[in-house]
């Protein structure tokens, strides 16, 4: 039988998932992915002991670590941990699900916000309420609240990679950048660090990348920025990561919207080229319009590669015969042999 809680978490999710328009988990939260992966996960009634239960979390860390998050694994991530005793990390689970489709642009703001609030209107658990309220203000960007609250439920957690563990230091990259002098230099090299060593379970997270495109500088931040962009182009977290990349390219804040990735750039053109459609690669135009940046440089590098094709080359042609000032320069060159 399901507890008053994971009843409360699922519709949590639901509720939030529905409001948007984003088909909720089906039935038992366990997602049917893992047994095709090879796991052998416990569903959270099938988990007896607390062996069993712990595990089965181990599994589920493991299943994040290789890179293969997908939708429902933080609910049934909630359900294990609320069997176990753990409320604070059965929040935090429930809440990692929620974020993970903000941060893909399924949701926004308001529905996380909602779908926390409604939380505290249930009377149980104390925990439960605690640890609402603490990621409520993470939320919110109140970060020594955040940072304070969450402190004491999450710094014993045994995996230093968890959920409750990212947002611990999510506070403290954000503190570094309001105010580095909030903590020492070393605080917030170690907090730095740490930071970076646990990217493997949140490669598929936009938020990780965003957070840590935020905090560092030169060509970490650019890598971090492009992580973010690539792993949701048009979530919540690109448009500012465009603006990290055009800062590092020495380029102007407002160029930032005609950044494209390597990956977007490849993605397109391999587009245009499967569909012989040359009119794709317009989107391709402002970035080509750009000051010299190491992202336009590379897009004219690809676009050479293709007017060895005669469909392409008029393509180019066209175009540059139509433009003006830097886009028809680089076109030219484009279209040279």
């Amino acid at each position: 039988m399901k507890s008053k809680f994971y009843l409360l978490s699922f519709v949590l999710l639901v509720s939030a998932l529905s409001a948007c328009g984003v088909p909720p988990p089906e039935g038992s939260p366990l997602p049917k992915q893992t047994a095709a992966q090879g796991g052998t996960l416990a569903s959270p009634g099938e988990a007896q002991d607390l062996h069993t239960l712990m595990r089965t979390l181990d599994e589920l860390a493991e299943i994040e670590r290789a890179g293969s998050w997908f939708q429902g694994i933080g609910l049934t991530e909630s359900a294990l941990r609320e069997n176990a005793g753990d409320y604070a990390g059965s929040v935090a689970a429930a809440y990692k699900e929620l974020s993970w489709a903000y941060g893909l642009g399924l949701l926004q703001k308001e529905d996380l916000e909602k779908g926390l609030l409604n939380v505290l209107t249930v009377q149980g658990e104390e925990t439960v309420a605690v640890t609402t309220n603490a990621i409520l203000a993470f939320l919110n960007g109140q970060w020594k609240t955040a940072a304070a609250d969450l402190s004491p439920l999450f710094n014993e957690a045994d995996e230093p990679d968890g959920f409750g563990r990212w947002m611990i230091l999510v506070c403290a990259l954000e503190l570094s950048v309001l105010d580095p002098s909030t903590r020492s230099e070393t605080e917030n090299r170690r907090a730095a660090a740490a930071y970076k060593s646990i990217r493997a379970r949140y490669a598929q997270f936009p938020e990780y990348w965003y957070r840590g495109a935020r905090a560092f500088s030169g060509v970490i931040a650019a890598e971090f920025a492009e992580n973010c962009i690539n792993s949701s182009p048009n979530g919540p977290y690109a448009q500012e990561c465009r603006k990290i990349l055009a800062a590092y390219a020495g380029l102007k804040p407002e160029d930032g919207s005609s950044i494209k990735t390597k990956r977007e750039i490849e993605a397109i053109i391999a587009l245009s080229v499967n569909s012989a459609n040359p009119q794709i690669l317009d989107s391709l135009m402002p970035l080509i319009s750009l000051p010299d940046n190491p992202y336009t440089v590379y897009a004219v590098g690809a676009l050479r590669a293709l007017t060895g094709s005669p469909k392409y080359r008029d393509y180019f042609n066209g175009k540059a015969a139509s433009a003006r000032g830097r886009l028809a320069e680089r076109l030219s060159y484009i279209c040279r042999s």
